[in-house]
């Protein structure tokens, strides 16, 4: 029984010989709890992005603030305000009517750790606690239910201005990102896998 895995997920799975690699994958490096080093890393973002969807209306948005605007709340919670915006409530309608959403927190200096986090969302709208955070219009407070790293592939290094490692080639090949080095994953790796077998899989950027 897989957390992060649906049939269309599985069905491009197995078409494309992946289903180990993902079960793999999520057997290793999912949680469904905080440990500190997500903690911190959540509560020092400036920033996150955030995906909803309802009734066929798909969103993803930008969400800012000082350090510190998202709180975990609990070893599988978290909280952050909804502030002044265009009245539009793209996000925020959508977690009324389908309370699954995405939140991805990310630094762009080519180390930090990366995480995906997937929940269920509720509005808060307790007058004392919104209140207590400047600017707060509401709070929004995540249930969350799957803790993953993202892969850091293809992620610019903004603080120097250079493109990422493992972007493909003009001849098409491309770096082999350090985790299908890892014992676990080298074996199973798809049979098409560029990185299969050979020197490349050594090749490790970052």
């Amino acid at each position: 029984m897989s957390h992060l895995f649906h049939a269309g997920n599985r069905a491009l799975q197995d078409r494309f010989d992946g289903r180990r690699v993902a079960d793999a994958l999520e057997t290793r490096r999912r949680q469904d709890r905080f440990s500190p080093e997500h903690v911190a890393v959540i509560e020092a973002a400036p920033f996150f992005f955030l995906a909803s969807a309802a009734e066929g209306a798909v969103d993803c948005s930008f969400k800012g603030g000082p350090p510190g605007f998202v709180r975990a709340t609990g070893p599988a919670e978290l909280e952050f305000p909804d502030y002044d915006g265009n009245s539009m409530y793209l996000s925020l309608g959508n977690i009324a009517l389908s309370p699954a959403i995405g939140l991805l927190f990310m630094n762009f200096d080519g180390r930090s750790l990366r995480l995906r986090l997937r929940g269920r969302a509720a509005l808060v709208e307790d007058p004392a606690r919104i209140a207590a955070i400047p600017g707060a219009r509401r709070l929004v407070r995540v249930a969350v239910t799957d803790i993953f790293p993202n892969c850091p592939r293809y992620i610019p290094n903004l603080d120097t201005a250079t493109p990422s490692a493992y972007l493909p080639r003009q001849d098409g090949t491309q770096a082999a990102p350090e985790w299908k080095s890892r014992d676990y994953i080298r074996p199973i790796l798809p049979a098409d896998d560029p990185h299969r077998s050979g020197p490349g899989i050594a090749e490790h950027l970052g």
